[in-house]
């Protein structure tokens, strides 16, 4: 019995269809439903969702196969009875807003919508075998059961504290895994935790049954793989409670995105396993599950594509899918607009295969004529269609007749080719205001956003050099804030791109990447691959930032410099005056010894008392300094008569 590998939200959803595969369904980044026909390698449908931008499809699950009637038929008799085959039909696809839409392939249309059950993402979905019910788990925390005849939900509760990343129901339908921070075990009659196990670290997204239930009841074995986990574990169930660890482990290249398997119902059978890593390579695993196994299990075959070319470049593999032989495989790989599909023999004998195929020649455009179907709508006359774009920016819009038109098989019609359409694209009309050009388009504020998404789609230099020429603040965040999120993540490369460019660019680019970090960062923390997507930005803001601390010395060094240059040029150019102001000059002690040498030392102070009596009775007013001192030498020289009449 072949497993369903479910898809995981770390990659875009792909799957084959069960038992038979002739189906494989994907979704690829436009958000539309593409479902290929593996015998024929041709696009049997396509299906667009209302909301395929706005909700887009995280996870896709087939149903189970049934028997599906695909118009009136008579009544056959008895002898006429054929054994009717079962066909895989109803394909289940979990949204971003919550919903879960269920397509059928025999109608090509939508067969029912099942909504009001989640208020987060819908990462994974999942069918029972039996009784037409479905199983989604939600970024909320919540797993739903779904009854697909009414379209409502039985029963809702809560599974764990983080997000349910992933879905598995037995066999047997009697029990239900379910993985976010640990892997639970649900009877799906009491909606109880009838076993727990831990052991992975990071979100659990791969969860698939190895085994059918045994009747002793110890034989139950399942798969768990988590993201950024190069290994595969294997849990076995026991009735005793002591499967607190795994049992077995399987060694990856990278993180699993798709897995298909099938399952063994005895001991003595093998499980064959096979595994598309991230990395695009498979690996096919067989094993006798009989217990625990302390080495890790490394693959029996590693399968990696790639091209003709000089420089063979790696072709990804996206899904895979065992046949009934154990040496027959169904690849899936190229890309999810378009991908290639083949069945290959493998030689399990060498451990490493190698296919190198051509996609560019294999690649065929081929559309089912009998099921895709071409409508064109009614407009009325009195609706007025919007385009986004500049103003004046119009399309040609035909009208057509309120009647019923069929389009005949076989007759050829002729369409426009791109280029004429983009010829008659009228941009250059201008509202008829004062003081505009004609032949100049107008540029509004709100316009901004639409150009600068236009030019990251069409990665046109001039448009970007329009936007990024915007110096206004407010202009800057408001068109930020108006950008979807797809288009967050190409402006960061692309302004990383320009900051690595000239400075007078990069200071221009050093607000709009600052205004992006103010309105979005809260969606770039979200990322998965954060750090690959901004390394470039981080490491070159980190180089920036260590050069500033040095240059910030350099600056205060050549500020001193230049300052002390600027103050020595002045003191040139000004003349100094070097006359001095003011001199002051002390008599010298030989004079005042020459002068003094007839005096006797001892009396000293009564000269100079004499000296001062005389003064101050012969001239207090008198201000000459001659008179003054002739007066002085009189009294000298009458001191000295004295001084001899006495001796």
């Amino acid at each position: 019995m072949a497993a369903d590998g479910g898809s995981t939200s770390l990659g875009l959803p792909c799957v084959f269809s069960p038992k038979s595969r002739q189906y494989l369904a994907l979704c690829a980044q436009d958000g539309r439903l593409r479902i290929w026909n593996t015998d024929s390698k041709t696009l049997h449908q396509e299906y667009v969702p209302s909301a395929h931008l706005s909700a887009t499809c995280t996870c896709i699950a087939w149903g189970p196969c049934r028997t599906v009637k695909e118009g009136p038929q008579r009544k056959k008799r008895k002898s006429e009875a054929v054994l009717v085959e079962e066909k895989a039909d109803l394909l289940a696809m979990g949204t971003a807003a919550g919903t879960v839409l269920i397509y059928s392939t025999a109608k090509g249309a939508l067969h029912c919508t099942l909504d009001g059950g989640h208020s987060g993402e819908v990462n994974c979905v999942e069918w029972h075998p039996q009784d037409g019910l479905l199983y989604s788990g939600s970024d909320d925390t919540q797993i739903v059961e779904w009854d697909l005849q009414t379209g409502k939900s039985r029963c809702k509760w809560k599974a764990d504290r983080a997000a349910v990343t992933s879905l598995c129901v037995s066999p047997d339908g009697k029990l239900l895994l379910s993985a976010g921070q640990t892997i639970k075990m649900w009877d799906l009659e009491t909606k109880e935790v009838y076993r727990k196990f831990t052991g992975h670290s990071t979100a659990v997204t791969t969860l698939c049954f190895a085994t059918t239930r045994p009747p002793d009841g110890n034989g139950l074995y399942f798969l768990s793989g988590a993201a950024y986990d190069r290994l595969l574990s294997v849990w076995q169930v026991r009735d005793d409670g002591k499967d607190k660890n795994s049992v077995v482990s399987f060694t990856l290249t990278d993180e699993p995105l798709h897995i298909d398997l099938y399952s063994s119902n005895s001991k003595e059978e093998a499980m064959r396993l096979a595994v598309v890593c991230k990395d695009g390579q498979l690996h096919l695993f067989e094993h006798f599950l009989n217990g625990p196994c302390k080495k890790p299990l490394s693959p029996s075959c590693t399968v990696q594509m790639s091209g003709v070319e000089d420089s063979p470049v790696p072709i990804p593999l996206l899904a895979t899918a065992l046949g009934t032989d154990s040496r027959s495989v169904m690849l899936a790989y190229g890309n999810h607009l378009q991908p290639v599909m083949e069945r290959v023999e493998v030689n399990s004998s060498e451990r490493h295969i190698c296919l190198t195929r051509d996609v560019k020649t294999t690649l065929s455009l081929s559309v089912d004529a009998n099921v895709s179907k071409v409508k064109t709508p009614l407009v009325n006359t009195k609706s007025k269609v919007l385009v986004p774009g500049l103003p004046g920016h119009q399309a040609p819009i035909t009208m057509t007749s309120l009647g019923s038109e069929k389009r005949k098989l076989g007759s050829k019609t002729k369409e426009m080719s791109i280029e004429e359409r983009l010829e008659e694209i009228d941009l250059s009309t201008v509202s008829a205001q004062k003081g505009r050009v004609k032949g100049h388009p107008s540029l509004q504020m709100d316009n901004f956003a639409v150009l600068l998404v236009q030019g990251l789609e069409s990665e046109d230099a001039e448009i970007l050099n329009k936007v990024f020429q915007n110096k206004k603040e407010m202009q800057i965040k408001k068109t930020v804030a108006r950008l979807p999120l797809p288009a967050v993540l190409p402006l960061v490369n692309q302004i990383t791109k320009r900051l690595q460019g000239h400075p007078l660019a990069a200071l221009l680019m050093v607000r709009w990447l600052k205004a992006v970090l103010m309105q979005h960062t809260s969606y770039l923390s979200s990322l998965p691959d954060l750090v690959n997507q901004l390394g470039v930005l981080y490491h070159m803001i980190e180089s920036r930032v260590k050069m500033f601390h040095r240059l910030n010395k350099l600056n205060g060094k050549l500020h001193l410099l230049i300052t002390q240059v600027a103050t020595s040029n002045i003191c040139i150019d000004t003349e100094v005056d070097h006359t001095a102001k003011l001199i002051y000059e002390e008599e010298s002690s030989e004079d005042d010894a020459s002068g003094d040498e007839g005096l006797p030392d001892d009396d000293n102070s009564d000269n100079w008392e004499e000296e001062e009596e005389d003064g101050l009775m012969e001239g207090q007013n008198s201000d000459d300094d001659g008179r003054l001192e002739s007066k002085t030498n009189g009294d000298e020289d009458m001191e000295h008569e004295n001084e001899s009449e006495e001796e």
